[in-house]
């Protein structure tokens, strides 16, 4: 109950005090990359339940003369790198949080994709709802391999604690002023998750 009053708290004032700097990311975006303004994405959150999470989008729709979206890198313009680098893109995030599918702090919502190809020891990381920071986040975020990411979100989801999750919230101010570990190179955020690695 502590987690969910502070989630709706949180997520509440950051709504209302950030609205001008929401206002003006919407109509950069709007400029820059076009409409639809927000990125939509179906994700899943706990125990795999399906919500739509909102973002603001970082991409053109460029497609190709196939007719097939172009590569993440060359779609994601300089516009799009600093809207990820400074995570302005995440803002709308939180009216996930405030509506109830997502958590201020848990493991980042991944594809719908991925979902089959979780082991048992992965599939953990979804009996907590996704945050829009989380443990991983913080120990190196786009960094880390799949597997080091897996390890510290089933970490989190075993040791997790409100006094826990303030710390990562206060990393994670630390982590966004140094822009640390937004980008795994070539403009792509991760590479593909396939299912685990085989010995």
């Amino acid at each position: 109950m502590l987690k969910r009053a502070f989630d709706i708290v949180f997520a509440a004032c950051w709504l209302l005090g950030f609205a001008p700097l929401l206002l003006v990311v919407a109509l950069l975006v709007r400029l820059r990359l076009g409409s639809p303004v927000l990125f939509i994405q179906e994700r899943p959150g706990l125990r795999a339940r399906p919500f739509r999470m909102v973002k603001f989008r970082t991409m053109t729709d460029e497609r190709g003369p196939d007719g097939e979206l172009l590569p993440d890198a060359q779609r994601l313009t300089s516009f799009g790198r600093f809207l990820r680098s400074t995570t302005l893109d995440e803002f709308p995030e939180m009216w996930n949080v405030l509506v109830g599918d997502m958590s201020v702090v848990g493991p980042r919502p991944l594809l719908m994709r991925y979902v089959p190809r979780y082991d048992a020891f992965q599939a953990r990381r979804m009996e907590v709802k996704p945050g829009v920071t989380g443990w991983a986040q913080v120990n190196g975020r786009n960094l880390l391999s799949w597997e080091e990411k897996f390890a510290l979100d089933v970490w989190y989801v075993d040791h997790r604690t409100f006094w826990l999750d303030m710390k990562i919230v206060v990393r994670t101010f630390f982590k966004v002023f140094a822009r640390a570990g937004i980008d795994a190179g070539e403009g792509k955020t991760m590479e593909e998750f396939t299912g685990p690695k085989k010995d």
